[in-house]
């Protein structure tokens, strides 16, 4: 295999590995209620809140320790360790105890991220990137499309824990052939700022703790107000100080580039949307149609090809504008089809199966499209940063877009149609958003960003 075919290929297993676990266990999330009939589905959802949680609030700091550690080095002990903390996962014994360990999954995945998509880049001319984030993209839209459809497969026959098995032999085999990677040299700079990485967590995870329990604590209660106010408080006073900090948690600067700015914005969104819906087929296939794990996971994965497919086509679009408008678009118009039309009884090849093809196709070309903005609006200096924040815009969203939905279910009647319909429509007006910022994704460099962004990893 060609050199530039192995560093391509251990980029993208990474980036498959780290989005995969944020979908593949939706279909723990039945078993789960079997296994503890005692916690309410709202609080199993955290199962997958928590790793998106530590995922989006770390995925932005560690595009920096990139730099400072070197790019092959967080790498391997990124994927190292991810495979650790899911052999941790696997052996949980109760739902705390995997809820802590599914945390710390999601921080090492937070470092596989950057990392990966850094690597590849920069070794990677300059008139070939464009398809290089095409094929990256498209293992990670492979993940989040078919982590439903393997997560039924494997929990029917082996049980919800072999989720998380699988993921170590590939972890280690993916850290023991780092080797091959380009070593790069770590940047004489400083370590981002811990207080606003912290702030920046609490903010994300008390926001979404708020969100989802707000319909059990009362939304007038103290506590689902103190979550709120005090995790926007946190997520603004890591803003802030990034933007007083020489080596700043979150590297704002880059966000004075228009396009990388609007490329975040539509991938917030359009996480609302994505991780959302992707729980939302589960529990309807399971809920409402009375579908097993296997059944469930097994027609989700149409959606899953035709998903990996567009986002590879997407790479030969004249311009990510054309990509994500068009994707979003395409899935606005499936969401409000299923809004509806959803019907209470079984229907997978007149209903379910068509619109899961457009639908993944949607998805595809959304991934590559915002990817595609946000990675080719910087200077290569900025790779490793600007991944890591484009993905904690989705992950951010995606973390808040799990915990819409939990309200939604919560407060309707677990397993009425009209309570996913309504959650089908705030899918769909989410992504309508992707698609209204994904107008102003327009590829214009500007000298300014560059030299701003340059200056963050000049040697304090």
């Amino acid at each position: 295999m060609h050199r530039s075919a192995q560093i391509l290929t251990l980029a993208a297993g990474a980036a498959f590995l780290a989005l995969l676990d944020v979908t593949v266990v939706n279909l723990a999330i039945p078993a789960l209620g079997h296994a503890y009939p005692r916690t309410s589905v709202t609080s199993l959802s955290w199962v997958i809140t928590a790793y998106a949680t530590l995922f989006a609030a770390l995925l932005a700091p560690a595009g920096r320790i990139a730099d400072v550690v070197g790019r092959r080095t967080l790498y391997r002990l990124g994927v190292g360790g991810f495979a650790l903390m899911s052999l941790a996962c696997a052996l949980s014994p109760s739902v705390p105890v995997l809820l802590a360990t599914r945390a710390l999954q999601g921080a090492c995945a937070a470092t596989m991220i950057p990392a990966s998509l850094a690597i590849l880049l920069s070794d990677t001319p300059a008139d070939r990137r464009a398809k290089s984030i095409a094929l990256w993209s498209a293992s990670g839209a492979l993940a989040a499309a078919v982590g439903p459809s393997l997560g039924g497969v494997l929990v029917h026959v082996f049980g919800w824990r072999s989720l998380f098995v699988i993921n170590v032999p590939a972890g280690l085999a993916l850290s023991a052939t780092a080797g091959i990677l380009p070593r790069t040299a770590p940047a004489r700079t400083r370590l981002p700022d811990a207080l606003g990485t912290v702030l920046l967590t609490a903010g994300i995870g008390l926001t979404a703790l708020g969100l989802s329990e707000g319909s059990t604590w009362g939304w007038g209660s103290a506590r689902t107000i103190a979550c709120l106010l005090t995790g926007v408080a946190a997520a603004v006073a890591a803003v802030q100080r990034s933007r007083q900090m020489p080596a700043p948690a979150i590297q704002t600067s880059l966000w004075k580039h228009r396009t990388f700015a609007l490329a975040n914005g539509a991938s917030l969104l359009y996480g609302a949307s994505l991780y959302a819906w992707m729980l939302l087929g589960v529990l309807v296939l399971t809920q409402l149609w009375h579908y097993s794990e296997l059944q469930a996971g097994l027609a989700m994965t149409p959606g899953a090809l035709t998903a990996s497919l567009s986002a590879i086509a997407a790479g030969r679009a004249k311009s990510p504008r054309t990509a994500t408008v068009a994707g979003a678009l395409t899935m606005v118009a499936m969401g409000l089809l299923l809004a509806a039309t959803l019907p209470v009884h079984a229907n997978f090849l007149g209903y379910w199966l068509p619109i899961g093809l457009v639908l993944g196709a949607g998805m595809g070309l959304v991934t590559t499209g915002t990817s595609t903005a946000a990675a080719l609006s910087l200077p290569p200096a900025s790779f490793a940063a600007g991944a890591g924040l484009n993905q904690t815009a989705r992950q951010v969203g995606g973390a808040l877009g799990i915990a819409t939905l939990a309200t939604v279910v919560r407060s309707g009647s677990v397993g009425a149609a009209a309570t996913f319909e309504h959650v089908y429509l705030f899918c769909a007006l989410a992504v309508l958003g992707t698609a209204a910022v994904g107008l102003g994704l327009i590829l214009r460099p500007t000298p300014g960003v560059v030299t701003a962004a340059a200056a963050e990893l000049t040697p304090a």
